[in-house]
């Protein structure tokens, strides 16, 4: 068997999320890491790997993005990916959900692995769909919120988060799964896996490796257009009032402060 899992590069979740208003886009520019719901679907396929129901003969990770993308395969390959492959091309820039998922199957199609894992959201689109638009390109079955995953011979076992419970579906391989978070608890990185990964193999593609058609990717590919986004107004500084010994004075003062905002009855 042969799995491969979309990962993605996002900006640390210590950095502050904000549009950047020359493009109407999130500013993805600052600190970037692994998408942590992603490490949930490494740790998903090597488990498949060490549960033993199936022989696993390799893990990839795939991901789409500019130069320092990289990095983020990097992690993955840490995690226990056994290599890693990056679609990197200007063209690419300004893609839409649609046009990711676009380019990501025709990576996919060379790759042709047997099962698809992917995080269930990422950390700065949080738009929860890439693992359907890619298996829709694909022409394969997708399933989301999968927070656990049997597998047996060419059959996928998976149970699922839904709005009011938990639904249990069988699927048939080759197919595309968003794991939740809930799944499993992903491993830490030995320093030796760290030190490893950049001499595990990685394969650096552009759009025309691929067969991808240039008018369905980048901004001019992408059917979302950005609308008129900014950020929110600055708040003021708030007021403290503090005791001083005088709580009469102080009551008073935090009154006259609610009474001149009409927050009193």
């Amino acid at each position: 068997m042969k799995i491969a899992v979309l990962v993605k590069e996002v900006p640390d979740a210590a950095v502050q999320k904000r549009i950047d208003p020359s493009s109407g886009r999130l500013d993805r520019s600052g600190e970037k890491n692994l998408n942590p719901y992603d490490t949930h679907a490494i740790e998903a396929a090597m488990q498949i790997r060490e549960g033993g129901a199936v022989e696993v003969d390799e893990i990839v990770a795939v991901t789409m993005g500019p130069e320092s993308a990289v990095r983020a395969l990097h992690k993955a390959v840490s995690l226990g990916a056994d290599r890693s492959v990056h679609l990197t091309d200007p063209a690419l820039a300004g893609s839409d959900v649609a046009a990711t998922g676009y380019a990501l199957a025709q990576v996919l199609r060379r790759e042709s692995p047997d099962l698809v894992l992917l995080g269930q959201q990422s950390d700065d689109g949080e738009c929860y769909t890439i693992g359907a638009v890619v298996a829709e390109y694909l022409g394969q079955p997708s399933l989301t919120q999968v927070i656990k995953l049997d597998i047996a011979g060419d059959e996928l076992t998976c149970e699922r988060q839904a709005e009011y419970g938990y639904d249990t579906v069988n699927v048939k391989l080759p197919a595309v799964i968003s794991v939740g978070d809930a799944i499993n608890e992903p491993r830490y990185p030995s320093l030796k896996a760290i030190m490893g990964a950049k001499k595990k193999p990685l394969d650096t593609l552009a759009t025309g490796d691929v067969d991808i058609d240039a008018s369905k990717v980048g901004a001019e590919g992408s059917h979302v257009a950005c609308g008129d986004f900014k950020a929110p107004p600055s708040k003021s500084a708030g007021t403290i009032i503090e005791d001083e010994g005088d709580t009469d004075d102080t009551v008073g003062k935090i009154i006259a402060w609610l009474d001149e905002r009409k927050l009193l009855a």
